[in-house]
């Protein structure tokens, strides 16, 4: 019985990923926040719901220990779970900040964690992936926090990269879309407008004209079903990237960074070499 695990599978990239993985016979279990009626409308076979938050490490054991009990292992996990904030360092607070690295890179953590071993009961290897973005590779204006914390998230995955495989038959994935036609951006720009919106500070031209650009930018948005479609292809290659960029406009944005390795396949082998000696 083939397993995955899916988290932040309310809606958008998550719920996609949920929905094409079922349909092709997984046993999914979709990680959500809080039931809504919406969800309902999701009626395919091997689908099942688990509220669970990523923050809570209680709530984290407590859904791991419900596929533990029915399956016993996983075949994948894709940590989705995240948010995002558009804010400078000096405007957002404190609380803004430890809410986004609590969901975006110890929520990661939390979930690798607990479902480490059940990763590594699956009986042919397994797959670890999570939702980076291209803002983990490439530093961006009026988005530094949100970018150190996915540029966190990108150097757990690759630390992990580096003996996942080898020790445990786990292979590692970040994926790493920019522009999605999901809730994500919006709800970005929610939480701008909830804490006050643009503040009439030094700040303001920049963010103004960051989102300007932005704008331009990305006016042909991926689906999440592209992303779902990118992932279940993914998880059912022979040979699995440390690293995926989803649009060819997003392999250009970060081209000066993984131009000699795209997949970061190589830098993995290299730092095995280097620190554990293995081929």
């Amino acid at each position: 019985m083939r397993t995955i695990f899916i988290t932040g599978a309310s809606s958008g990239i998550g719920l996609a990923t949920a929905t094409r993985f079922a349909e092709e016979g997984w046993t999914v279990y979709a990680g959500i926040r809080e039931w809504t009626p919406a969800l309902e409308q999701q009626a395919v076979p091997n689908l099942h719901f688990l509220e669970v938050d990523v923050t809570d490490l209680t709530s984290l054991k407590q859904a791991v220990a419900v596929i533990e009990q029915e399956v016993g292992h996983l075949n994948a996990l894709f940590c989705n779970a995240g948010q995002g904030l558009l804010r400078a360092l000096g405007q957002a607070t404190s609380y803004e900040i430890n809410q986004l690295f609590d969901i975006n890179v110890f929520g990661v953590m939390r979930t690798v964690e607990c479902c480490l071993p059940l990763l590594k009961a699956a009986p042919h290897g397994s797959h670890l992936l999570a939702t980076s973005s291209i803002s983990g590779l490439v530093g961006q204006p009026m988005n530094e926090i949100y970018c150190a914390s996915k540029f966190a998230l990108e150097g757990l995955f690759e630390s992990l990269a580096t003996y996942y495989k080898p020790f445990f038959s786990i292979d590692v994935t970040l994926i790493e879309p920019a522009a999605v036609e999901t809730n994500f951006t919006a709800s970005v720009l929610d939480r701008l407008e909830q804490t006050g919106g643009l503040h009439e500070d030094d700040f303001k031209p920049i963010v103004e004209s960051y989102l300007r650009t932005y704008r331009i930018r990305h006016q042909d948005r991926q689906s999440a079903d592209d992303i779902a479609e990118l992932v279940f292809d993914l998880v059912h290659a022979d040979e699995k990237p440390l690293r995926v960029r989803t649009a060819p406009e997003d392999e250009a944005f970060v081209a000066h960074k993984t131009a000699n390795d795209p997949s970061g396949l190589i830098g993995t082998v290299k730092t095995r070499q280097l620190t554990l000696n293995l081929d």
